[in-house]
């Protein structure tokens, strides 16, 4: 068994690699989303939602650029074309969206599916013993579980 520079089996971390781009992917899709939501949102909660998808984007930015760096971390390249993006990607591209309610409901269905490849990367990394991103992972999931009960709430879900 072969190990990279910070000493992880190199096989396991092509696999990891290319989950966490395809994570990524996701994640990109889900911004861009988020930013149209924002720019878009019209109605009585106008000011409220135009915050609260503010906050979204920047934090999901935040995420892209962590996820982007680990797969540099662990000696791999991370995607950076929106045409790879659009194909991989799960989290459908939301067009025109400017009711809040729609917008809300496809936040929490996006969350669904960046969590449920977060536990699967979870897994994946404890396997590689890749604590960087059994870290990272188990940060976001804690985090987004508690904004979606949010965004549930606001449905009245």
């Amino acid at each position: 068994m072969s190990k990279n520079f910070i000493g992880l089996d190199t096989e396991k971390t092509q696999s990891l690699a290319n989950a966490l781009n395809d994570l990524l992917s996701n994640y990109q899709i889900f911004y861009m989303n988020v930013r149209g939501y924002h720019w878009n949102i019209k109605g009585d909660n106008f000011f409220e939602l135009h915050a609260k998808f503010e906050e979204l984007y920047d934090d999901l930015l935040l995420k892209i650029d962590e996820i982007a760096e680990r797969v540099l971390t662990l000696g791999h390249r991370p995607a950076h074309a929106y045409s790879t993006y659009i194909e991989k990607s799960e989290v459908p591209e939301r067009k025109d969206v400017a009711d809040g309610k729609d917008a809300v409901e496809n936040i929490v269905d996006s969350f669904a599916k960046l969590i449920g490849k977060q536990r699967e990367l979870l897994h994946l990394a404890g396997d590689a013993d890749d604590e960087g991103t059994v870290a990272l992972m188990s940060d976001y999931i804690s985090q987004q579980e508690k904004t979606v009960w949010m965004y549930r709430s606001y449905l009245g879900q």
